[in-house]
């Protein structure tokens, strides 16, 4: 590890943010740039099927980094979440239930520990491998993301607790739900690296757009390319639908969609 880590890992010791679960060595990074506030604010403020128009948009760019709700499904419906994503990759532990209880082994789950890393804001983007027969997170840390100020949760896996989900209005897109913990049954392997949803890569540091349709992990140096497009596209959007809704002449709707889409 560099010395720059070495002193980053010590600091946030001091300031009591390091949960301990994960070993320093598993985390690659702590401290790094977010995205400005002033363009997630931007993409906060716009209305109706964002996710639709920035999935658009990556493809233009040539990234494959939507993730669709049909895979991953939200559990507080009709929220708009921007944020920086912070991340958290967890396996299947090698042992099984029953032993892992009997040798009184520690719990391996590290939500919390990416919480207290995190800043207000972030989002946790975790890849738990599709795992569905037990819970990647609990009410325990939904109340920590909260306290925390984080923005929402993306997970690869499932939680339980949905009820504290609701209560504490945190949004979340998992790819399913179940009463069964995981304790004894997943293992944090690695924070702030790569992950890998829905085989999209999401790094730590991309701007997570997430909605009802799904999710868009944009790279940070085309983040405000991406937001003056879509403020670009959707007036658009909206004008169309209005032509349609009053029956306009196909010759008016033509007009504008090839002005829309230059074909």
């Amino acid at each position: 590890m560099d010395e720059q880590f070495e002193k980053e890992y010590q600091e946030y010791l001091e300031r009591d943010r390091i949960w301990g679960v994960v070993s320093k060595d598993r985390i690659r990074k702590i401290k790094f740039t977010r995205i400005p506030q002033e363009i997630i604010e931007g993409f906060k403020s716009l209305e109706d099927d964002v996710t639709g128009t920035v999935a658009d948009i990556l493809d233009i760019l040539g990234f494959k980094k939507v993730i669709p709700a049909s895979f991953l499904r939200p559990i507080v419906p009709d929220r708009l979440v921007v944020g920086t994503a912070v991340t958290l990759r967890s396996i299947p532990v090698e042992k099984t239930v029953t032993q892992g209880l009997n040798d009184r082994d520690p719990i391996k789950m590290a939500s919390r520990d990416v919480n207290y890393l995190a800043e207000p804001g972030d989002v946790l983007v975790g890849d738990c491998g599709g795992m569905l027969e037990m819970s990647s997170m609990g009410g325990q840390s939904v109340v920590s993301a909260k306290v925390r100020g984080l923005a929402g949760v993306v997970i690869d896996g499932a939680v339980r607790d949905v009820g504290t989900w609701k209560k504490y209005n945190l949004p979340c897109w998992s790819r399913g739900v179940t009463p069964t913990t995981g304790k004894c049954r997943i293992e944090a392997i690695e924070v702030n690296g790569p992950v890998v949803i829905n085989n999209c890569q999401v790094l730590p540091g991309d701007l997570i757009v997430a909605d009802d349709s799904g999710i868009c992990a944009i790279p940070p140096g085309h983040a405000r390319f991406v937001l003056d497009r879509v403020r670009m596209i959707l007036p658009d959007e909206e004008q169309m639908r209005e032509l349609i809704e009053r029956n306009a002449p196909i010759s008016e709707i033509k007009k504008l969609f090839r002005r829309r889409y230059d074909v």
